[in-house]
């Protein structure tokens, strides 16, 4: 196990968002261990986190892990909603499990959780202030998500939990699979399209302006110098992905990051517009 001076633990360091945060704290200065199923260089398997605990001189945990929810290649089984289930609280549970355990505990231990914890609705406005509840597997698998993260805190380790809304970069997430037919002109928005959108507690991680999914397609196309004119019907999502995971596409909150904000919080891409023209570029 590797003993890097001063490191941040990243479970799921090589993934979609924990690669572009590793590559981030590394260009700080920050040294960098990551937690993934396959050992390797500076990295090591959630088996030795388990088996030896936290590695000497972590002065930070962060939990990036998750089974991609919208893999379109896989569908959605009993199976398949265990090993989403298993990636997210399963590893986080083992981070909190090794933070009690060891001796010199880090300063703050990082979780990520999703806005599925607010229930969809077209008129209510939720901050960090509302109260997710237990409403269908998603909001569950965000509720136990938070819940086994919250363990060091009474050990007086400080914890901050980021419910991230959709994240938005060309070479994952939701974009990868609509950048090509938008790219070819073929892309709208998704459903009906009105779906919406300190340091310590919980932060809604989203972005100040809240959009709605038209918004997005529109914005998306003009940055592609694209129509925006076919909508993906909802029923050819719900075939696609079952019910239950195409309304994460489908419906929407508005999520506002109040608290994010209060901390003082800079956005790099405060608005739809900024972000889509930063996706193209890259």
């Amino acid at each position: 196990m590797s003993n890097l001076a001063g490191s941040v633990l990243v479970g799921g360091g090589s993934g979609f968002i924990g690669t572009a945060f590793s590559q981030l704290l590394r260009s700080k200065g920050y040294g960098v261990l990551i937690v993934s199923r396959m050992p390797g260089p500076q990295r090591i398997s959630w088996t030795d986190l388990v088996e030896n605990g936290l590695p000497a001189n972590t002065m930070a945990v962060v939990n990036l892990a998750g089974q991609n929810v919208l893999d379109p290649t896989r569908r959605w089984t009993p199976g398949f909603k265990q090993n989403v289930w298993n990636s997210r609280v399963n590893t986080t549970q083992s981070l909190a499990q090794a933070i009690l355990k060891a001796q010199n505990k880090p300063k703050v231990f990082v979780t990520i959780s999703g806005v599925g914890i607010y229930q969809p609705s077209s008129t209510a406005e939720y901050n960090e202030d509302s109260q997710g509840k237990k409403f269908d597997f998603l909001s569950e698998l965000c509720y136990e998500w938070e819940n086994v993260g919250k363990m060091p805190a009474h050990l007086g380790v400080r914890h901050v939990i980021i419910r991230s809304g959709v994240v938005l970069g060309k070479k994952g997430g939701m974009i990868r699979h609509l950048y090509l037919p938008f790219y070819l002109g073929l892309g709208g928005p998704v459903g009906k399209g009105d779906q919406k959108e300190d340091v310590r507690g919980v932060l809604n991680g989203v972005a100040p302006q809240i959009v709605t999914n038209k918004e997005f397609a529109k914005t998306f196309a003009k940055a592609l110098w694209r129509p925006a004119l076919i909508p993906i019907p909802e029923y050819a999502l719900n075939l696609a992905f079952s019910e239950e995971r195409a309304k994460m596409m489908t419906e929407g909150q508005k999520v506002v990051p109040k608290r994010t904000l209060a901390y003082g919080f800079q956005y790099k891409y405060p608005n739809i517009e900024s972000a889509c023209r930063e996706i193209v570029k890259s």
